[in-house]
C-alpha cells in the first residue's frame, strides 16, 4: 500500500499534487473542528444538569453564581444574564410605559440572546458538512485526472498491454478512497453535533421562557409595590 502510494505520488503531476494538498487540508481542518467542538460540547453538556438547581437558589444573584460555576461555555449564563440586564433596565427607565413594556423587553433581550448562542453552537457545522459533501468529488476528480495522466503517459510509450494499464489505474483509485477517508468522519461528527444542538436548544428554549416568567411575575410584584 505504501509503495503503491509512493509511485502514484512520483507518477503524478502537480495538479495530482494539488488536490492531494487539499484533501490533506481538508482532513486537517475538518478534524480541528472536531476535536474543538467535541471539547465545546462536552462542556455544555456537562453544564446542562444544573439548570433544575438555578431555580432552588435563593435568590437570582446567588443562581447566577452557582450557574457561572458550572457554565464554562457561558450558554446557559448568557440568557439569565440577558434577562436581568432587561429587567434592570426596564426599571432604571423614567418613561411611564418603563413597566407595561417590561415583558417586551424581556422578550426582545432573550431573542437577541438566544440568536447569538444558536449562532455560536452551530459554528464550524457548515464547514463540517461541506467538508463531507465535497471531499469525496475531488478525491474522485483526483482518480480521474490520475486515470487521464496515466493513459496520455502509456499511450506515448506506443503498445499498450493490461499489466501496464491496471497499475497506474489501480493506483489512482487511492485518491478517491483518500476522499472518502476525509469525508466520513466530517459526516459522523456533523451528524452527531446536530443531534448535540437540538438538545442544547430544546434547553435554552424552556430556561428562556423560564426566565421570562421569573423576571415579569417580579416585575409585576414590583410594579404593585410602587402603585401602593
Amino acid at each position: 500500500m505504501n509503495a503503491a502510494i509512493a509511485h502514484y505520488w512520483e507518477q503524478a503531476d502537480q495538479f495530482g499534487h494539488a488536490i492531494a494538498y487539499l484533501l490533506l487540508l481538508m482532513s486537517l481542518l475538518s478534524w480541528a473542528l472536531i476535536f474543538a467542538k467535541v471539547w465545546s460540547f462536552w462542556r455544555v453538556r456537562k453544564a446542562a444538569p444544573f439548570l433544575p438547581k438555578f431555580w432552588l437558589a435563593p435568590s437570582m444573584a446567588d443562581a447566577q453564581m452557582l450557574l457561572q460555576q458550572r457554565d464554562k461555555e457561558q450558554v446557559y449564563l448568557s440568557l439569565a444574564v440577558a434577562a436581568m440586564s432587561a429587567m434592570d433596565a426596564a426599571q432604571r427607565a423614567s418613561t411611564l410605559s418603563a413597566d407595561s413594556s417590561l415583558n417586551d423587553a424581556l422578550t426582545r433581550a432573550l431573542r437577541q440572546q438566544l440568536q447569538v448562542t444558536t449562532s455560536r453552537l452551530e459554528n464550524g457545522l457548515t464547514v463540517l458538512a461541506s467538508v463531507g459533501s465535497t471531499a469525496p468529488f475531488v478525491g474522485l476528480l483526483g482518480t480521474v485526472w490520475g486515470i487521464y495522466h496515466a493513459l496520455t503517459t502509456i499511450s506515448s510509450a506506443g503498445t499498450i498491454q493490461i499489466d501496464q494499464l491496471a497499475g497506474p489505474v489501480g493506483e489512482a483509485l487511492i485518491m478517491t478512497a483518500f476522499g472518502l477517508i476525509v469525508a466520513i468522519p466530517s459526516v459522523l461528527a456533523y451528524n452527531v453535533f446536530n443531534r448535540f444542538n437540538r438538545m442544547t436548544f430544546a434547553e435554552l428554549d424552556g430556561f428562556a421562557h423560564d426566565l421570562h416568567a421569573h423576571c415579569s411575575r417580579d416585575g409585576d410584584q414590583q410594579h404593585s409595590e410602587k402603585q401602593v
